[in-house]
């Protein structure tokens, strides 16, 4: 294979000065988890208002205003520091498809919600880290053991322990989240190949944001409705969060690879619990700690293995 084939990850010395310090290491285990879990963390409030805002406002608006408020807050934030190269997209192919990936990600989800209870849509779009593990190692030529399967697995146990999901998962509308999942964990490994290519975050995370928010604004036909400044408010909320996270899920996966920080998804719902608990008094039952902590386990159990100096096998 040539040395410019995209699929390889370019020299650092060839490496354009805006990318900046971040690109010189494709996998810094600590790091990567640490990103990943920042950022579920920060994906956890946005949701909590995203959640309100669609209970007025269509998922098709919300998607178009929220992302057009990122890309808009991207650009100021790369005009203030002077990072306006950081903007200039290299590839944009792969950065299209990183696009339409995550805006049909996004819909299948959201329509998941619509058709299933809620623990039964998050419980299987939880296989998303299952789908990275495999596809990082076939597409990414990532190593795999047996250690690390074991970690994913048993974290999705956990998972599946706090939803507690209904007989009702097993049917068709399953097959729903079960894509959002597949198309998440896509999503993440074109990331994963941009981030170590040299594309900067800025870049991957305006041109991704742009495809989602003219895949909001094809709803407009469909009735939307009008604002108001409290709305106007969350929406400029929502979208710095929006930013943050997915800023950060990029940087995750710039320093690690995808079966390694894809586990690390779970503990978003561990800062749920936290957040209602602390938020709105709510005091979770012994399934919801004991799937917590299965999680948690399971997440320490990987960051032991991939940080210890002498052992940084899979």
């Amino acid at each position: 294979m040539a040395p410019s084939d995209p699929a390889l990850p370019r020299p650092v010395a060839t490496l354009p000065p805006a990318v900046g310090p971040a690109d010189r290491s494709a996998s810094t285990p600590a790091r990567a988890i640490l990103l990943m879990v920042a950022a579920m963390a920060v994906l956890t409030v946005n949701d909590a208002i995203a959640k309100w805002l669609t209970q007025r406002v269509p998922v098709g608006e919300v998607l178009a205003v929220r992302g057009a408020m990122v890309v808009v807050m991207a650009v100021a934030w790369a005009a203030a520091r002077g990072r306006l190269a950081d903007l200039r997209v290299r590839r944009w192919r792969p950065n299209l498809m990183r696009g339409v990936l995550m805006a049909t990600s996004t819909f299948l989800f959201v329509t998941s919600l619509s058709l299933l209870p809620i623990a039964d849509a998050i419980a299987i779009s939880f296989a998303g880290p299952i789908f990275g593990t495999v596809l990082g190692a076939m597409i990414l030529g990532e190593r795999v053991g047996w250690r690390r399967w074991s970690a994913v697995a048993v974290g999705f146990v956990g998972v599946v322990v706090m939803v507690r999901p209904t007989p009702e998962m097993i049917r068709l509308a399953a097959l729903i989240p079960l894509g959002a999942a597949l198309f998440g964990a896509l999503r993440d490994v074109v990331t994963r190949r941009l981030g170590t290519g040299g594309e900067s975050t800025l870049a991957i995370l305006v041109v991704s944001t742009s495809v989602v928010a003219l895949a909001g604004l094809t709803t407009l036909p469909f009735g939307w409705v009008p604002l108001g400044w409290p709305e106007l408010g969350l929406f400029a909320g929502t979208a710095a969060l929006v930013g943050i996270a997915q800023s950060l899920t990029i940087e995750a996966l710039r320093h690690g690879e995808v079966g390694l920080v894809g586990p690390f998804k779970y503990t978003s719902l561990v800062w749920a619990v936290l957040l209602g608990a602390l938020v709105w008094g709510d005091v979770p039952g012994p399934t919801i700690w004991l799937g917590s902590a299965i999680v948690i386990a399971s997440g320490l159990y990987i960051w032991r293995r991939e940080t210890m100096p002498a052992r940084r096998a899979p």
